[in-house]
């Protein structure tokens, strides 16, 4: 185990009703609030309603940025930095999932220097402070409610990158399961897809002495492996929503990461994807996924195979490590189809005429990932499974 530090100063405030508690957190920032959502639900099912209400409680001056994209576009975070500067803005408020977090994330961190806003996305501006910020979460998926992380894509030259700073942490998060009742079947999966990539990009590391974070990784699984049929099937269940926006928010908000770095390359191979055709995340990391561990799988075969046997269930009895261990990533599809997630990149309509354009993409910063490093004709093979 690595020496760590565990730093997260987001206030999580979850459950039935505690929107209320909205204009309190934000009274002492300022009066100047900028709102910004994605296309439009949070008007269809009240909630911009009930956000706008709380707002009138603390007498705000309210500004909104609608229309934020599923991939969060570098164009709206300018467009969210142009306000932030005219208005002078005090509080952003992000009412939405984790892409209407992330593109509030950058236009806090944006808006305080001079430069360009993707010159921050790629690191060619350090960014040292930002505009506080809060997030009222409609989507379980991403963790960004309660992380310093964000990925931007820019359409125009069809990157699509992570970035962070520990400036951009939400000051809270308010987590209310009935937010999350709207949130359509197909886009509910995609969320359970990430949150379970999330634990695994952690799981596939090479530290040793992890055993106490290991059982935590494997308990998140199972838990999600054990509620997300439930919830499909039926989707207003406040029991199920609450089990699995808490799911999301504890798989990436660090705390199953203290004393190691996980691996995170299927994550590159797939903003690639997404960023050349614009496909759901979590539909791409459910393609992928599976064929990175077998690809990798020789790095350190051990891990799979404990994971094959504590959340797949596998017996062991008179197999060898790689057979446990494929029967674990045969379970992993098996599961992800029996929820009707993607499994091919022709599900999409991906063929082969864009490989080499992805690959390259992934590729852009030179080799990548811990659990093994993977070079270009490593992301094409995973790539050329997957399709």
């Amino acid at each position: 185990m690595e020496n760590f530090t565990f730093w997260n100063p987001t206030r999580l405030i979850f459950g039935k009703g505690e929107l209320s508690k909205l204009s309190e957190e934000i009274s002492p920032f300022g009066r100047k609030v900028l709102v910004v959502y994605g296309g439009g639900s949070i008007k269809r099912n009240g909630l911009y309603d009930k956000v706008m209400n709380e707002l009138e409680k603390m007498d705000a001056e309210v500004y909104e940025l609608g229309g934020v994209d599923p991939n969060p576009r570098v164009s709206s975070v300018r467009e969210g930095v142009n306000i932030c500067r005219e208005k002078e803005i005090d509080f952003i408020l992000a009412v939405g999932g984790g892409s209407v977090i992330d593109c509030t994330k950058a236009i806090a961190g944006a808006t305080k220097f001079a430069g360009d806003a993707w010159d921050m996305v790629t690191n060619k501006v350090r960014m040292e402070e930002a505009i506080p910020f809060g997030t009222v979460l409609t989507l379980a998926a991403t963790g960004s409610e309660m992380n310093s992380g964000a990925v931007i894509t820019n359409w125009e030259t069809h990157e699509k990158l992570s970035w962070g700073s520990p400036a951009v942490f939400p000051q809270f998060s308010i987590l209310d399961p009935e937010h999350t009742y709207s949130v359509p079947r197909d886009q509910t999966i995609y969320g359970i897809v990430d949150m379970m990539s999330h634990v695994l990009e952690h799981y596939f590391h090479l530290e040793e002495n992890t055993d106490f974070q290991d059982r935590m990784c494997e308990s998140l699984l199972t838990t999600i492996m054990d509620t997300a049929p439930k919830l499909i099937d039926d989707l207003e269940n406040y029991e199920h929503r609450a089990t699995i926006l808490y799911s999301g928010t504890m798989a990436l908000n660090g705390i199953l990461n203290m004393g190691y770095k996980g691996d995170w390359a299927t994550h590159n191979i797939e903003h690639a994807v997404s960023a050349v055709y614009d496909i759901p995340h979590g539909g791409g990391l459910a393609i992928l996924f599976p064929h990175w561990i077998k690809h990798t799988l020789h790095a350190k075969p051990e891990r799979m195979k404990q994971l094959a046997i504590r959340v797949f269930e596998v017996d062991p009895t008179g197999k060898t490590d790689e057979e446990v261990a494929l029967e674990g990533i045969a379970r992993l599809r098996l599961f992800w189809n029996s929820i009707d997630a993607p499994e091919q990149l022709s599900d999409y309509g991906i063929d082969d005429s864009k490989l080499e354009d992805m690959a390259n993409k992934a590729v852009h910063n030179g080799p990548f990932g811990r659990f093994q490093v993977l070079d270009k004709e490593d992301v094409l093979s995973i790539y050329r499974s997957a399709l």
